[in-house]
């Protein structure tokens, strides 16, 4: 006998059927140029980790994704620059569709593609999946952020960088997810600034796991992972204090040390570390880029919040007033000052990097 719903689904209004991940893979399949793009992608990122691959990672791109069309010149832009700094950069764009909310508001593309409260989220899913493949096609790595576990499941082969962010990075569900993802994942330091629990983080997710999720069949299954070994730092600033400095990074280091971790920052230049005025991006990335051209050998990367335009925007009840190109969560740099960052970090860098190289297996 079926136990009395209003014991348990009291205050759910409905439930609906969603698509299981198979069937929506199915109908946007994975092409063989996309394939070669996510391998080649994730396999350069491990190689930046294990200090095979002397350039810097630089995750860069839009804070979230709401209009896939601006996205994509930003995406076909991205490309070619990738390209023209190649040898000093591995460029990974940005594409997050979900979008942590500290109480209420828009939670981004997959919960709510149309912006309008109507929250269909298999139109979310796909249409994020079409993206991703659109993206890797052009032969360009995608880095987002794994917020919701089952998401995973839709989206995991399109990915080559992950982000577990300062809010998630203490939680047990996302550590256990972690270490089944296929891809390296960045681990943000916590919204106060801790940089322990990041740390705790990477030795759990490095670490294997037995939980519940979903199979590719939409199926509750359970899920036994073997540890992810290609956990890394992400500061990104918190409590209002930023920590790109390099007294931050080589307390940093030294914590990763003591935990017997590889010493692999990635440093953000947005949230805290930029007091979220993309204004002060290009300044913390220039001290960045001082301190490896100066001789840091813990920074392996760095993330960029950027767009078509600067700034951001208010979503209107009239979503034909969004400005093309601009933001709707957090600020960003345009497009200009990205090209202009980007090849002064190549520039500034492709010494010390040269040098890291000589050096790999030596030190």
């Amino acid at each position: 006998m079926d136990s009395d719903s209003s014991l348990e689904d009291g205050r759910i209004e409905s439930f609906g059927v969603m698509a299981a991940p198979v069937d929506i893979k199915n109908d946007l399949p994975l092409s063989a140029a996309a394939a070669h793009s996510v391998n080649d992608g994730r396999a350069a990122v491990r190689g930046v980790l294990e200090r095979s691959d002397p350039r810097l990672l630089v995750v860069v791109g839009p804070c979230s994704m709401h209009d896939p069309v601006a996205c994509m010149v930003y995406a076909r832009r991205l490309h070619g620059l990738a390209a023209e700094l190649a040898g000093s950069l591995l460029l990974v764009m940005r594409v997050y569709f979900e979008k942590p909310r500290t109480t209420t508001g828009w939670k981004g593309y997959i919960n709510d593609p149309f912006m309008d409260d109507s929250f269909r989220i298999e139109e979310g899913m796909r249409r994020a999946r079409r993206f991703l493949l659109d993206v890797a096609e052009l032969g360009l790595p995608a880095a987002t952020e794994a917020l919701d576990p089952i998401s995973p499941q839709y989206l995991g082969d399109l990915v080559s960088w992950t982000a577990i962010g300062a809010r998630t990075s203490e939680s047990q569900t996302h550590r256990e997810m972690a270490s089944g993802l296929s891809t390296p994942v960045g681990f943000k330091n916590a919204t106060d600034g801790d940089v322990d629990a990041a740390i705790n983080a990477i030795i759990s997710a490095s670490r294997p796991h037995s939980f519940l999720g979903i199979s590719r069949y939409g199926r509750s299954s359970i899920i036994r992972t073997r540890g992810n070994p290609h956990g890394h730092l992400v500061l990104r600033g918190g409590a209002g204090r930023p920590n790109y400095d390099s007294v931050s990074v080589k307390l940093a280091e030294q914590s990763l040390i003591r935990a017997a971790l590889p010493p692999n920052i990635v440093v953000d230049c947005s949230h805290a570390n930029s007091f979220k005025k993309p204004e002060m991006q290009p300044l913390v990335l220039a001290d960045v880029a001082a301190q490896i051209r100066d001789g840091n050998r813990s920074i392996v990367g760095v993330m960029i919040e950027s767009h078509l335009e600067a700034g951001n925007q208010p979503i209107p009840k009239d979503l034909s007033q969004l400005r093309h190109g601009c933001s709707v969560t957090d600020a960003c740099v345009d497009w200009a000052t990205t090209e202009r960052m980007l090849r002064e970090l190549a520039a500034t860098t492709a010494d010390a990097l040269q040098r890291r190289l000589a050096t790999a297996g030596r030190e």
